[in-house]
């Protein structure tokens, strides 16, 4: 922590010389998000500011957001809008499959906000999008990265049941991949994922592996936030036992100062040293390093 400066006032840690942000073609850049606004739709990579989105845009690659900007949730690191959800919009799949069209896009992710105020926790919004996408184009690849689908129920044996069910309709769909993440280590699970639980995340990338064994499963985690070297070996490992295929981890970047501060920022040395100990326990794919993001290179 030597090498580190802080600012007095905020007391926050001053980035790094190894994040360098890269610079994106603006012509083209420009043209996506022009039609992402005119579509009246939603992308992770626009509403999170995702440092590699132009990189991603480039490759033929997006992450829409379903269900609206605005997440039922209140998690503490995250820049996406919060508080009640908008009214659905049973017009967005067809929107996010025309931009899908338009954009000549190859691989597709579709994200949602949590939508605790609906019955089915949103699945609707992935299973009618899939649907969409491929009336379009049936070869056009689709990944999914949903939130925990728990809730519901009046007791944890039926909050498991419905859970299952929502899964089970995504799934039926049958993506190339099923992507949950984590996000951090379980003891900073309530501090940081905010009405979100460890055991009920495990639990979903476990499940999803048992229905679907042929459906590829990625889970990613943020590194920066008050974890330890052990934690993270631990949470690797919890993962790997869920018989997740695929793992991201990146470094937490603070959106504003009304997010989590950043506790840490690791050295390129030790996002290597956690890459190789995620592949030695198994992993068939590892992106790793500061500006790893959930669908960074996700086709």
């Amino acid at each position: 922590m030597d090498d580190f400066q802080f600012e007095t006032k905020e007391n926050l840690l001053r980035l790094p010389s190894w994040i360098n942000f890269p610079i994106s073609k603006a012509s083209e850049f420009e043209r996506i998000q022009n039609l992402i606004k005119k579509s009246n739709i939603h992308t992770i990579c626009e509403e999170g500011r995702c440092p590699n989105r132009a990189e991603c845009y480039a490759s033929g690659t997006a992450t829409f957001l379903l269900g609206g900007s605005v997440c039922s949730r209140a998690c503490a690191f995250c820049q996406v809008n919060k508080g009640r959800p908008l009214e659905v919009d049973l017009q967005e799949s067809k929107k996010v499959a025309n931009a899908v069209k338009t954009l000549n896009l190859k691989y597709v992710v579709l994200t949602s906000v949590a939508r605790d105020d609906l019955k089915d926790h949103g699945a609707i919004f992935f299973t009618s999008t899939i649907d969409e996408i491929r009336k379009t184009d049936n070869n056009i690849k689709i990944e999914v990265l949903t939130p925990d689908l728990w809730g519901g129920g009046k007791n944890l044996e039926e909050r498991a049941i419905l859970q299952k069910e929502r899964l089970k309709k995504i799934l039926d769909k049958e993506p190339c991949c099923f992507n949950h993440n984590l996000e951090t280590v379980e003891r900073l699970q309530k501090e940081v994922r905010r009405g979100a639980n460890y055991k009920s995340s495990i639990n979903l990338l476990r499940l999803s592996k048992q229905l679907s064994p042929q459906i590829q499963t990625k889970s990613g985690i943020m590194l920066g936030l008050g974890e330890n070297l052990d934690e993270i070996k631990k949470t690797i490992l919890d993962l790997k036992e869920a018989k997740c295929d695929q793992i991201t981890i990146g470094q937490y970047l603070r959106p504003s100062l009304k997010h989590l501060p950043v506790k840490k920022y690791w050295d390129p040395k030790e996002f290597n040293d956690i890459s190789d100990f995620s592949k030695n326990v198994g992993f068939s794919k590892v992106s790793c390093g500061p500006l790893i993001r959930s669908s960074y290179h996700a086709g």
